[in-house]
């Protein structure tokens, strides 16, 4: 078709001007290509730079967030180790208080035991000196109608009896056992008072004693009240002790477990980090890799389609010549109207001195500039300035196609890179959006619990004001109780002393009475 086409134009346009017309299309389209191919790579090294630019800011708030999150896990760390060490010290000190409770209570058993049995004795020995005190003073005045001396007796098996007590109580027992059994048969009134004088001594060391025994067992109530009540505030402040040990201890807890798991978090959230940010850094370092590569490439490109084109021009300038195009427009024509002379005796014939000029000229220059094309357009000239310079054009054809393929697969590459890029950008910043919505949700959670602990502390101070006042009214209610029930119990022995004498008083006066009766019948 090509060929058809030179012969169809052969008349008009002579094979210098066709190879000329060639070389300026290849100037043209080598101009158009590199423009091209400029405004591509500049737009592609502005993908670079932003994105590197993008990367850098990540990686480098990537690396601040990780020095954050290794101090917050240290402190963490930290903080959980202080709060074992508390947590362990309230157990010791719960144990210990407990303990203590253990012991208090087991001493207060053996004091009580102990005030049990004293109280017995004291409480048996008083109501022993009692009946025996009555009977004595019951009999000083009948002789005759007195019953035996058991209850005296009895006292000697007391065990808090002194032992002078019981030699004198031996003495009287054994006096009164030695008396005539006809007693009743002497004078009346005499026997009375020698019993009375008798019995005297006696009564008055058991009413001493009787007196001394309810003072000593007045003053064991008196010793036992305060034992109780300090083993009752005792038990009162080691239990409030342990209940706030407890509190304290379970308040930490739950704190030890909030900083554990804030660590674990925190930890989980440093390795994406940095797993995010190793990854980060190994793009952007294939990317400045890539980049450099691409730019160095570019450059040498640039470089050669720049020579190419100065010696397309310079063919041209050398082709376009009036040496070359007006011997070409004065013999070519000629050669190919002469008849009997067809094309394929035109490209057997010698080369022409501008043939060889032409194509020693290419030669030069391909060698100059180190381009296989001058080299192989040289080598084509020189050899047949019509087919050999269709070959080079369909060879050029086939690179400049195969270069236009390259630049489609690299632009390709690049609107991927930029739209893996755009989706990773839109993720991030949604991210940072859902991140300071969060931050604005836990600061508002943070002043609502602030404001909620203040009300809370409030309402704790209340309560402790509350529960001061309330002990206070109970301490003083408890000490007028207890100076109530001392009253009381003075009152009660005084009444029971009262009623005695007054027991005592009307015995003596009804026999009085009687005897008094009975003599004057």
């Amino acid at each position: 078709m090509f060929a058809a086409f030179l012969l169809q134009s052969t008349l008009a346009v002579t094979p210098v001007q066709k190879v000329i017309q060639l070389l300026e299309n290849m100037s043209a389209k080598g101009k158009k290509e590199k423009h091209e191919e400029q405004v591509q790579f500049a737009a592609y090294k502005q993908f670079c730079d932003d994105t590197a630019v993008e990367k850098e800011r990540a990686i480098k708030q990537a690396t601040e967030k990780i020095e954050m999150l290794k101090a917050d896990i240290q402190k963490y760390i930290s903080d959980a180790e202080l709060l074992t060490k508390e947590i362990a010290e309230h157990d010791s000190d719960i144990a210990a208080w407990t303990g203590d409770k253990k012991a208090a209570s087991k001493v207060r058993v053996m004091e009580k035991n102990d005030y049990d049995a004293m109280h017995k004795d004291y409480s048996e020995s008083v109501d022993a000196l009692q009946r025996a005190i009555a009977v004595l003073k019951k009999q000083a005045y009948d002789r005759k109608q007195a019953s035996s001396l058991a209850q005296v007796s009895a006292l000697k098996s007391l065990t808090l009896i002194p032992p002078e007590a019981k030699k004198a109580l031996d003495l009287f027992l054994m006096q009164s056992s030695e008396e005539p059994a006809d007693e009743g048969l002497a004078v009346s009134a005499p026997e009375a008072n020698a019993y009375e004088f008798q019995s005297h001594g006696i009564i008055e060391m058991l009413e001493k004693l009787l007196d001394k025994f309810v003072d000593e067992r007045t003053a064991l109530e008196k010793e036992e009240m305060n034992s109780k009540h300090a083993y009752d505030m005792l038990m009162q402040d080691l239990t409030a002790q342990i209940e706030q040990a407890k509190a304290d201890r379970t308040e930490k807890a739950e704190t030890k477990a909030k900083k554990l798991q804030a660590k674990a978090d925190a930890e989980g959230d440093l390795e994406d980090t940095t797993t995010t940010r190793d990854a980060d850094q190994k793009y952007l370092d294939d990317l400045k890799g890539t980049c450099s590569q691409k730019a160095s490439d570019f450059e040498s490109r640039q470089q050669l389609r720049t020579e190419e084109i100065e010696a397309i021009a310079k063919a041209i300038e050398i082709l376009s010549s009036e040496s070359v195009s007006g011997n070409a427009e004065k013999y070519l024509p000629t050669l190919i109207q002469k008849k009997g002379v067809s094309l394929g005796q035109l490209r057997s014939g010698e080369q022409t001195v501008i043939q060889r000029q032409v194509a020693e000229f290419l030669r030069e220059q391909g060698r100059q500039w180190n381009s296989r094309i001058l080299s192989a357009l040289a080598v084509r000239v020189a050899n047949d300035p019509f087919a050999k310079v269709k070959k080079m054009i369909k060879d050029l054809l086939v690179r400049l196609m195969e270069e236009a393929n390259e630049e489609a697969e690299h632009k390709g590459w690049c609107d991927t890179e930029l739209s893996t890029n755009e989706q990773t950008r839109k993720e991030k910043t949604e991210a940072v959006e859902t991140l300071h919505a969060e931050i604005d949700e836990l600061q508002a959670s943070i002043a609502k619990l602030s404001e909620e602990i203040g009300e809370l502390a409030k309402a704790i101070a209340d309560l402790d004001a509350a529960m001061a006042e309330a002990t206070e009214i109970r301490q003083k209610e408890k000490e007028d109780n207890e100076l109530t029930i001392k009253d009381s119990q003075e009152a009660q022995t005084a009444v029971a002393q009262a009623l005695t004498v007054l027991r005592e008083f009307y015995a003596k006066a009804g026999e009085a009475t009687a005897l008094l009766q009975k003599k004057t019948a």
